[in-house]
Protein backbone atom coordinates (compact mmCIF):
# COMPACT_ATOMS: atom_id res chain seq x y z
CA UNK A 1 0.00 0.00 0.00
CA UNK A 2 0.96 3.46 -1.28
CA UNK A 3 2.36 5.98 1.82
CA UNK A 4 3.01 9.26 0.84
CA UNK A 5 5.61 11.44 2.79
CA UNK A 6 4.40 12.80 6.55
CA UNK A 7 3.17 16.17 7.50
CA UNK A 8 6.50 16.85 9.17
CA UNK A 9 8.44 15.77 6.01
CA UNK A 10 6.66 17.49 3.57
CA UNK A 11 6.96 20.96 5.80
CA UNK A 12 10.97 19.97 6.41
CA UNK A 13 11.19 19.70 2.57
CA UNK A 14 9.15 22.86 2.19
CA UNK A 15 11.13 24.83 4.39
CA UNK A 16 14.30 23.58 2.28
CA UNK A 17 13.01 24.82 -0.84
CA UNK A 18 11.78 28.19 0.75
CA UNK A 19 15.56 29.06 2.20
CA UNK A 20 17.05 27.51 -1.56
CA UNK A 21 14.94 30.41 -3.24
CA UNK A 22 17.30 33.07 -2.76
CA UNK A 23 20.26 30.91 -3.12
CA UNK A 24 20.08 28.93 -6.43
CA UNK A 25 16.79 28.16 -8.55
CA UNK A 26 17.83 25.69 -10.35
CA UNK A 27 17.84 23.71 -6.33
CA UNK A 28 14.48 24.53 -6.05
CA UNK A 29 13.18 22.10 -9.23
CA UNK A 30 16.21 19.51 -8.04
CA UNK A 31 14.05 18.85 -5.07
CA UNK A 32 11.01 18.34 -7.08
CA UNK A 33 12.99 15.59 -8.60
CA UNK A 34 13.90 14.28 -5.19
CA UNK A 35 10.42 13.89 -4.29
CA UNK A 36 9.60 11.86 -7.70
CA UNK A 37 12.33 9.53 -6.51
CA UNK A 38 10.61 9.30 -3.05
CA UNK A 39 7.29 8.54 -4.55
CA UNK A 40 8.63 5.80 -6.03
CA UNK A 41 10.69 4.64 -2.93
CA UNK A 42 7.74 4.52 -1.06
CA UNK A 43 6.09 2.14 -3.34
CA UNK A 44 8.80 0.14 -3.11
CA UNK A 45 9.59 0.30 0.24
CA UNK A 46 12.68 2.12 0.12
CA UNK A 47 11.73 4.52 2.19
CA UNK A 48 9.37 5.24 5.09
CA UNK A 49 7.27 8.20 5.12
CA UNK A 50 9.45 10.01 7.51
CA UNK A 51 12.28 9.68 5.03
CA UNK A 52 13.58 11.74 1.95
CA UNK A 53 16.43 11.21 -0.61
CA UNK A 54 16.51 15.07 -0.04
CA UNK A 55 17.17 14.62 3.60
CA UNK A 56 20.55 12.23 3.15
CA UNK A 57 22.42 14.84 1.57
CA UNK A 58 23.60 18.57 2.58
CA UNK A 59 22.11 21.51 0.45
CA UNK A 60 24.99 24.26 1.79
CA UNK A 61 28.08 24.06 1.07
CA UNK A 62 30.22 22.55 3.68
CA UNK A 63 34.00 22.20 4.67
CA UNK A 64 34.64 19.65 7.01
CA UNK A 65 38.10 19.65 9.16
CA UNK A 66 39.45 16.29 10.36
CA UNK A 67 42.58 15.08 11.70
CA UNK A 68 45.03 14.50 14.86
CA UNK A 69 45.45 16.49 17.77
CA UNK A 70 47.35 19.57 17.78
CA UNK A 71 47.71 19.64 13.98
CA UNK A 72 46.88 23.42 13.77
CA UNK A 73 43.09 22.91 12.76
CA UNK A 74 42.17 25.33 15.13
CA UNK A 75 44.63 27.38 14.18
CA UNK A 76 44.25 27.27 10.09
CA UNK A 77 40.38 28.02 10.76
CA UNK A 78 40.81 31.05 12.51
CA UNK A 79 43.54 32.89 9.96
CA UNK A 80 40.74 31.30 7.03
CA UNK A 81 38.18 33.33 9.02
CA UNK A 82 40.45 36.09 9.75
CA UNK A 83 38.96 35.96 13.64
CA UNK A 84 39.74 34.47 16.54
CA UNK A 85 37.09 31.69 16.58
CA UNK A 86 38.76 28.41 17.71
CA UNK A 87 40.58 27.58 20.98
CA UNK A 88 44.18 26.78 19.82
CA UNK A 89 46.89 25.13 21.96
CA UNK A 90 48.90 22.24 22.07
CA UNK A 91 47.07 20.27 23.82
CA UNK A 92 43.15 19.17 23.37
CA UNK A 93 41.28 22.24 23.35
CA UNK A 94 37.90 20.70 22.55
CA UNK A 95 36.22 18.25 22.47
CA UNK A 96 32.99 18.66 20.59
CA UNK A 97 32.35 19.42 16.29
CA UNK A 98 31.99 22.65 16.22
CA UNK A 99 29.60 23.47 13.03
CA UNK A 100 30.46 27.52 12.14
CA UNK A 101 28.43 29.36 10.12
CA UNK A 102 28.17 32.90 8.99
CA UNK A 103 25.99 35.45 11.04
CA UNK A 104 25.64 39.40 10.60
CA UNK A 105 26.08 40.12 14.18
CA UNK A 106 29.33 41.09 15.02
CA UNK A 107 29.32 39.24 18.53
CA UNK A 108 30.73 35.92 18.14
CA UNK A 109 27.84 33.37 19.78
CA UNK A 110 28.20 30.05 21.07
CA UNK A 111 25.06 27.81 20.95
CA UNK A 112 24.68 23.71 22.46
CA UNK A 113 24.07 20.68 20.10
CA UNK A 114 20.71 20.88 20.07
CA UNK A 115 20.40 24.07 17.87
CA UNK A 116 21.65 21.85 15.21
CA UNK A 117 19.38 18.48 15.86
CA UNK A 118 16.60 20.11 16.23
CA UNK A 119 17.15 23.02 12.74
CA UNK A 120 16.08 20.50 9.17
CA UNK A 121 18.06 23.63 7.51
CA UNK A 122 21.63 22.55 9.18
CA UNK A 123 23.61 19.54 9.09
CA UNK A 124 23.35 16.97 11.81
CA UNK A 125 19.44 17.36 11.72
CA UNK A 126 18.28 14.45 14.08
CA UNK A 127 21.66 13.28 14.77
CA UNK A 128 21.06 12.35 18.21
CA UNK A 129 18.90 9.35 16.69
CA UNK A 130 21.78 8.18 14.96
CA UNK A 131 24.37 8.87 18.04
CA UNK A 132 21.09 6.50 20.03
CA UNK A 133 21.77 3.78 17.38
CA UNK A 134 25.35 2.98 18.06
CA UNK A 135 25.49 4.05 22.00
CA UNK A 136 22.82 3.72 23.39
CA UNK A 137 21.83 6.76 25.91
CA UNK A 138 24.17 8.79 24.27
CA UNK A 139 21.89 10.73 22.00
CA UNK A 140 20.34 12.64 25.03
CA UNK A 141 23.97 13.71 25.60
CA UNK A 142 24.00 15.65 22.15
CA UNK A 143 25.11 18.43 23.83
CA UNK A 144 28.83 17.16 24.68
CA UNK A 145 29.27 15.99 21.18
CA UNK A 146 27.98 19.22 19.33
CA UNK A 147 28.31 23.07 19.29
CA UNK A 148 26.96 25.60 16.69
CA UNK A 149 28.85 29.02 16.23
CA UNK A 150 28.48 31.64 14.59
CA UNK A 151 30.28 34.51 13.18
CA UNK A 152 30.81 37.35 10.55
CA UNK A 153 32.87 36.72 8.35
CA UNK A 154 32.67 37.02 4.41
CA UNK A 155 35.08 33.67 3.99
CA UNK A 156 31.89 32.18 5.38
CA UNK A 157 29.61 33.24 3.29
CA UNK A 158 27.72 31.07 1.42
CA UNK A 159 28.87 27.50 3.10
CA UNK A 160 29.51 26.20 6.59
CA UNK A 161 32.45 25.01 8.17
CA UNK A 162 32.84 22.04 10.78
CA UNK A 163 35.80 21.86 12.81
CA UNK A 164 36.06 18.34 14.43
CA UNK A 165 37.96 17.25 18.17
CA UNK A 166 40.85 15.51 17.20
CA UNK A 167 40.47 12.16 15.55
CA UNK A 168 42.54 10.18 18.27
CA UNK A 169 40.07 11.15 21.23
CA UNK A 170 38.20 9.62 23.87
CA UNK A 171 39.05 6.02 22.25
CA UNK A 172 37.81 6.44 19.40
CA UNK A 173 33.84 6.10 20.79
CA UNK A 174 30.99 5.00 18.15
CA UNK A 175 29.08 7.83 18.97
CA UNK A 176 32.39 10.00 17.43
CA UNK A 177 32.72 7.76 14.82
CA UNK A 178 29.53 7.71 13.93
CA UNK A 179 29.35 11.50 13.40
CA UNK A 180 32.52 11.43 11.84
CA UNK A 181 31.30 9.32 9.16
CA UNK A 182 28.32 11.36 8.97
CA UNK A 183 30.23 14.72 7.83
CA UNK A 184 32.56 13.22 5.63
CA UNK A 185 28.82 11.63 3.84
CA UNK A 186 28.01 15.14 3.65
CA UNK A 187 30.84 17.41 3.06
CA UNK A 188 31.91 18.71 -0.27
CA UNK A 189 35.91 19.05 0.71
CA UNK A 190 37.52 17.17 3.51
CA UNK A 191 40.90 18.62 4.70
CA UNK A 192 42.43 15.82 6.43
CA UNK A 193 45.18 17.59 8.96
CA UNK A 194 48.83 15.72 10.10
CA UNK A 195 51.22 16.86 12.51
CA UNK A 196 54.51 17.77 10.80
CA UNK A 197 56.15 16.89 14.05
CA UNK A 198 55.03 13.49 14.41
CA UNK A 199 54.50 12.65 10.99
CA UNK A 200 55.37 8.42 12.06
CA UNK A 201 53.01 6.21 11.26
CA UNK A 202 52.19 5.19 15.12
CA UNK A 203 51.05 8.84 15.58
CA UNK A 204 48.33 8.50 12.80
CA UNK A 205 47.34 4.96 13.30
CA UNK A 206 44.04 5.92 13.90
CA UNK A 207 43.42 8.76 11.87
CA UNK A 208 44.91 6.79 8.52
CA UNK A 209 42.76 3.73 9.51
CA UNK A 210 39.36 5.04 9.35
CA UNK A 211 40.00 8.48 6.62
CA UNK A 212 42.62 7.13 4.67
CA UNK A 213 41.72 3.36 4.11
CA UNK A 214 37.92 4.50 3.99
CA UNK A 215 38.65 7.26 1.10
CA UNK A 216 40.16 4.20 -0.88
CA UNK A 217 36.45 2.85 -1.44
CA UNK A 218 34.60 5.97 -2.14
CA UNK A 219 33.37 7.64 -5.63
CA UNK A 220 33.78 11.12 -4.67
CA UNK A 221 37.81 10.51 -3.13
CA UNK A 222 38.95 13.89 -4.95
CA UNK A 223 37.30 15.86 -2.39
CA UNK A 224 39.61 14.77 0.13
CA UNK A 225 42.59 17.41 0.88
CA UNK A 226 45.89 15.74 2.85
CA UNK A 227 47.70 18.54 4.66
CA UNK A 228 51.04 18.19 6.28
CA UNK A 229 51.23 21.42 8.77
CA UNK A 230 53.13 23.33 10.95
CA UNK A 231 55.66 22.59 8.72
CA UNK A 232 57.90 25.20 9.79
CA UNK A 233 58.87 22.49 12.56
CA UNK A 234 60.98 21.26 9.64
CA UNK A 235 62.91 24.45 8.88
CA UNK A 236 65.28 24.49 12.09
CA UNK A 237 66.72 20.51 10.67
CA UNK A 238 66.13 21.59 7.33
CA UNK A 239 64.83 18.05 6.47
CA UNK A 240 61.23 18.98 5.30
CA UNK A 241 62.04 16.36 2.30
CA UNK A 242 62.33 13.80 5.22
CA UNK A 243 59.65 14.55 6.79
CA UNK A 244 57.27 15.00 4.19
CA UNK A 245 58.51 11.77 2.38
CA UNK A 246 58.02 9.54 5.82
CA UNK A 247 54.12 11.01 6.49
CA UNK A 248 53.21 10.24 2.44
CA UNK A 249 54.80 6.39 2.51
CA UNK A 250 52.28 6.39 5.65
CA UNK A 251 49.92 7.27 3.70
CA UNK A 252 50.19 5.19 0.86
CA UNK A 253 50.80 2.06 2.53
CA UNK A 254 47.48 2.14 3.56
CA UNK A 255 46.59 1.74 -0.11
CA UNK A 256 45.75 5.33 -1.41
CA UNK A 257 47.65 5.79 -4.63
CA UNK A 258 46.01 8.93 -5.61
CA UNK A 259 44.85 12.36 -3.90
CA UNK A 260 46.06 15.46 -3.00
CA UNK A 261 48.76 16.60 -0.85
CA UNK A 262 50.14 19.88 1.05
CA UNK A 263 52.81 20.81 3.37
CA UNK A 264 51.45 24.00 4.82
CA UNK A 265 52.19 26.74 8.04
CA UNK A 266 50.95 29.61 9.76
CA UNK A 267 52.91 32.43 9.14
CA UNK A 268 51.30 34.39 12.11
CA UNK A 269 52.59 32.30 14.84
CA UNK A 270 55.19 30.48 13.14
CA UNK A 271 59.16 31.47 14.62
CA UNK A 272 60.97 33.35 12.15
CA UNK A 273 63.42 31.39 10.13
CA UNK A 274 66.73 32.87 10.18
CA UNK A 275 67.94 31.66 6.98
CA UNK A 276 67.00 33.80 3.66
CA UNK A 277 67.12 31.36 1.26
CA UNK A 278 65.60 28.94 3.48
CA UNK A 279 62.88 30.96 4.19
CA UNK A 280 61.61 31.83 0.95
CA UNK A 281 62.06 28.65 0.36
CA UNK A 282 59.24 27.74 2.76
CA UNK A 283 57.52 30.91 1.63
CA UNK A 284 57.33 29.60 -1.71
CA UNK A 285 55.76 26.57 -0.68
CA UNK A 286 53.47 27.94 1.60
CA UNK A 287 52.12 30.14 -1.38
CA UNK A 288 51.28 27.70 -3.59
CA UNK A 289 49.86 25.24 -1.64
CA UNK A 290 47.67 27.52 0.40
CA UNK A 291 46.34 29.20 -2.57
CA UNK A 292 45.08 25.93 -3.88
CA UNK A 293 44.21 24.90 -0.91
CA UNK A 294 41.80 28.32 -0.90
CA UNK A 295 40.79 28.05 -4.36
CA UNK A 296 39.63 24.81 -3.54
CA UNK A 297 37.46 26.29 -0.43
CA UNK A 298 35.98 29.43 -2.53
CA UNK A 299 34.77 26.75 -5.67
CA UNK A 300 33.43 24.93 -3.06
CA UNK A 301 29.68 26.47 -3.84
CA UNK A 302 29.78 25.78 -7.33
CA UNK A 303 31.01 21.76 -6.46
CA UNK A 304 28.08 21.36 -4.41
CA UNK A 305 25.35 22.72 -6.45
CA UNK A 306 27.06 19.78 -9.45
CA UNK A 307 27.19 17.36 -6.26
CA UNK A 308 23.68 17.76 -5.71
CA UNK A 309 22.52 17.17 -9.64
CA UNK A 310 25.05 14.22 -9.54
CA UNK A 311 23.28 12.86 -5.85
CA UNK A 312 19.93 13.33 -7.55
CA UNK A 313 21.19 11.25 -10.72
CA UNK A 314 22.67 8.62 -8.93
CA UNK A 315 20.15 8.01 -6.37
CA UNK A 316 17.67 7.35 -9.66
CA UNK A 317 20.39 4.84 -11.11
CA UNK A 318 21.18 3.27 -7.66
CA UNK A 319 17.31 2.42 -7.49
CA UNK A 320 17.13 0.91 -10.86
CA UNK A 321 20.40 -0.91 -11.01
CA UNK A 322 20.56 -1.59 -7.25
CA UNK A 323 18.06 -1.84 -5.05
CA UNK A 324 15.58 -3.33 -8.05
CA UNK A 325 18.13 -5.78 -8.82
CA UNK A 326 19.16 -6.85 -4.95
CA UNK A 327 15.23 -6.95 -4.05
CA UNK A 328 14.62 -9.62 -7.67
CA UNK A 329 17.25 -11.37 -6.50
CA UNK A 330 16.28 -11.78 -2.67
CA UNK A 331 12.27 -12.75 -4.01
CA UNK A 332 13.79 -14.86 -6.57
CA UNK A 333 15.63 -16.98 -3.56
CA UNK A 334 12.50 -16.85 -1.53
CA UNK A 335 10.26 -18.42 -4.12
CA UNK A 336 12.50 -21.49 -4.80
CA UNK A 337 13.24 -21.77 -1.01
CA UNK A 338 9.74 -21.51 -0.25
CA UNK A 339 8.44 -23.56 -3.47
CA UNK A 340 10.79 -26.40 -2.29
CA UNK A 341 10.27 -26.93 1.16
CA UNK A 342 6.68 -26.23 0.52
CA UNK A 343 6.84 -29.50 -1.55
CA UNK A 344 8.78 -31.19 0.68
CA UNK A 345 6.91 -31.01 3.63
CA UNK A 346 3.23 -31.29 2.05
CA UNK A 347 4.79 -34.69 0.49
CA UNK A 348 6.13 -35.93 3.90
CA UNK A 349 2.62 -34.81 5.16
CA UNK A 350 0.28 -36.14 2.76
CA UNK A 351 2.79 -39.67 3.08
CA UNK A 352 2.23 -39.75 6.65
CA UNK A 353 -2.08 -39.20 6.29
CA UNK A 354 -1.42 -42.34 3.90
CA UNK A 355 0.34 -44.39 6.06
CA UNK A 356 -1.50 -43.92 8.88
CA UNK A 357 -4.96 -44.46 6.73
CA UNK A 358 -2.58 -47.45 5.68
CA UNK A 359 -2.32 -48.60 8.91
CA UNK A 360 -6.02 -47.98 10.54
CA UNK A 361 -6.92 -50.23 7.42
CA UNK A 362 -9.62 -47.18 5.64
CA UNK A 363 -7.88 -49.11 1.87
CA UNK A 364 -9.42 -52.50 0.40
CA UNK A 365 -8.34 -53.72 -2.97
CA UNK A 366 -6.47 -50.36 -3.68
CA UNK A 367 -9.73 -48.67 -2.90
CA UNK A 368 -10.03 -46.00 0.02
CA UNK A 369 -13.24 -47.51 2.11
CA UNK A 370 -13.40 -46.32 5.94
CA UNK A 371 -16.03 -47.33 7.96
CA UNK A 372 -17.02 -43.45 8.43
CA UNK A 373 -17.08 -42.68 5.04
CA UNK A 374 -20.64 -43.08 4.21
CA UNK A 375 -21.55 -40.71 7.27
CA UNK A 376 -18.86 -38.34 6.00
CA UNK A 377 -20.30 -37.68 2.97
CA UNK A 378 -24.09 -37.75 3.79
CA UNK A 379 -22.87 -34.74 6.63
CA UNK A 380 -21.48 -31.78 4.86
CA UNK A 381 -20.90 -29.90 8.19
CA UNK A 382 -18.45 -32.88 8.54
CA UNK A 383 -17.18 -32.26 4.73
CA UNK A 384 -16.34 -28.56 5.63
CA UNK A 385 -14.93 -28.85 9.24
CA UNK A 386 -12.38 -31.55 7.60
CA UNK A 387 -11.98 -29.27 4.60
CA UNK A 388 -11.38 -26.67 6.75
CA UNK A 389 -8.84 -28.25 9.01
CA UNK A 390 -6.82 -29.06 5.65
CA UNK A 391 -7.04 -25.89 4.34
CA UNK A 392 -5.48 -24.57 8.27
CA UNK A 393 -3.16 -26.99 8.12
CA UNK A 394 -1.53 -27.01 4.38
CA UNK A 395 -2.07 -23.14 4.36
CA UNK A 396 -0.23 -22.66 7.91
CA UNK A 397 2.67 -24.41 6.73
CA UNK A 398 3.09 -22.23 3.84
CA UNK A 399 3.10 -18.99 5.51
CA UNK A 400 5.00 -20.54 8.42
CA UNK A 401 7.67 -21.21 5.62
CA UNK A 402 7.32 -18.04 3.84
CA UNK A 403 7.80 -16.30 6.97
CA UNK A 404 11.13 -18.27 8.04
CA UNK A 405 12.87 -17.94 4.72
CA UNK A 406 12.30 -14.19 4.53
CA UNK A 407 13.19 -13.84 8.14
CA UNK A 408 16.61 -15.42 6.75
CA UNK A 409 17.38 -13.77 3.37
CA UNK A 410 16.48 -10.45 4.97
CA UNK A 411 19.81 -11.05 7.36
CA UNK A 412 21.94 -10.70 4.01
CA UNK A 413 20.52 -7.43 2.96
CA UNK A 414 21.59 -4.19 3.53
CA UNK A 415 19.08 -1.92 5.73
CA UNK A 416 20.96 1.06 5.06
CA UNK A 417 24.35 2.86 2.91
CA UNK A 418 22.10 2.06 -0.34
CA UNK A 419 19.59 3.76 -1.85
CA UNK A 420 16.70 3.43 0.44
CA UNK A 421 15.95 0.15 2.83
CA UNK A 422 16.53 -2.79 0.23
CA UNK A 423 15.97 -5.15 3.34
CA UNK A 424 12.12 -3.33 3.87
CA UNK A 425 11.34 -3.29 0.71
CA UNK A 426 12.15 -6.95 0.51
CA UNK A 427 9.69 -8.06 3.02
CA UNK A 428 7.47 -5.65 1.57
CA UNK A 429 6.78 -8.52 -1.02
CA UNK A 430 6.88 -11.07 1.56
CA UNK A 431 3.41 -9.94 2.79
CA UNK A 432 0.61 -12.67 3.50
CA UNK A 433 -1.60 -10.81 0.81
CA UNK A 434 1.26 -10.80 -2.10
CA UNK A 435 1.26 -13.99 -3.93
CA UNK A 436 4.77 -16.04 -3.88
CA UNK A 437 4.62 -16.61 -7.44
CA UNK A 438 4.64 -11.88 -8.15
CA UNK A 439 7.59 -11.76 -10.56
CA UNK A 440 8.15 -8.18 -10.13
CA UNK A 441 9.09 -5.76 -7.07
CA UNK A 442 5.87 -4.51 -5.17
CA UNK A 443 5.77 -0.95 -6.21
CA UNK A 444 7.91 -1.33 -9.46
CA UNK A 445 6.79 -1.38 -13.14
CA UNK A 446 6.34 1.06 -16.29
CA UNK A 447 5.32 3.97 -13.91
CA UNK A 448 8.56 3.06 -11.84
CA UNK A 449 10.94 3.36 -14.79
CA UNK A 450 9.27 6.14 -16.48
CA UNK A 451 9.93 8.10 -13.40
CA UNK A 452 13.50 7.26 -13.50
CA UNK A 453 13.93 8.26 -16.90
CA UNK A 454 12.14 11.78 -15.97
CA UNK A 455 13.86 12.09 -13.14
CA UNK A 456 17.91 11.97 -15.28
CA UNK A 457 16.22 13.90 -18.26
CA UNK A 458 15.63 16.51 -15.38
CA UNK A 459 19.00 15.92 -13.96
CA UNK A 460 20.75 16.66 -17.29
CA UNK A 461 18.72 19.65 -18.03
CA UNK A 462 19.93 20.90 -14.58
CA UNK A 463 23.45 20.37 -15.75
CA UNK A 464 23.07 22.32 -18.84
CA UNK A 465 21.71 24.84 -17.11
CA UNK A 466 24.52 25.07 -14.68
CA UNK A 467 26.80 24.82 -17.74
CA UNK A 468 25.32 27.93 -19.15
CA UNK A 469 25.96 30.03 -15.96
CA UNK A 470 29.87 29.02 -15.40
CA UNK A 471 31.08 27.70 -18.85
CA UNK A 472 30.23 29.44 -22.36
CA UNK A 473 33.03 26.60 -24.55
CA UNK A 474 31.18 28.67 -27.89
CA UNK A 475 32.32 31.75 -26.61
CA UNK A 476 28.59 32.78 -27.01
CA UNK A 477 27.74 34.99 -23.77
CA UNK A 478 30.77 37.09 -25.68
CA UNK A 479 29.98 37.11 -28.71
CA UNK A 480 26.34 38.66 -27.30
CA UNK A 481 28.16 41.26 -25.15
CA UNK A 482 30.42 42.09 -27.67
CA UNK A 483 26.72 42.52 -29.93
CA UNK A 484 24.91 44.62 -27.36
CA UNK A 485 28.59 46.94 -26.97
CA UNK A 486 28.46 47.48 -30.68
CA UNK A 487 24.84 47.99 -30.96
CA UNK A 488 24.89 51.03 -28.07
CA UNK A 489 27.32 52.85 -29.94
CA UNK A 490 25.53 53.02 -32.86
CA UNK A 491 22.71 54.33 -31.32
CA UNK A 492 24.73 57.11 -28.94
CA UNK A 493 26.45 57.81 -32.55
CA UNK A 494 23.14 58.31 -34.82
Amino acid sequence: MFSGPSTLLKSRLQSLQDNLAAENPILIDAVDSFKELDKLAYRLGLLSNDQSFATTISWWPLISVLGTFSAGKSSFINSYLGVDLQLTGNQAVDDKFTVVSYSQEDQVRVLPGLALDADPRLPFYQISEEIEKVSAGEGSRIDTYLQLKTCKSDALKGKILIDSPGFDADEQRNATLKITDHIIDLADLVLVFFDARHPEPGAMKDTLQHLVEGTIRRNDAGKFLFILNQMDSTAKEDNAEQVVAAWQRAVVQTGLSTGRFYCIYNEKIAPEIDDEHLRKRYKDKLDVDMGEIEHRMQEVSVERVYRIIGALENTANQIEQVAVPQIKEAMERWYRSVMITDTVLYTLLISLLLGISIYAGYWVDWSFQPAWLDSFKASQTIQAVVAGIFVIVFGGIHFWVRRLFANRIVKTLPSENGPGNIAAAFLKNTYPLRSVFAIKPAGWGRRGRNAIDRVRNEADNFVKALNDNFADPLGRKEAARIAAEESKSIEKSS
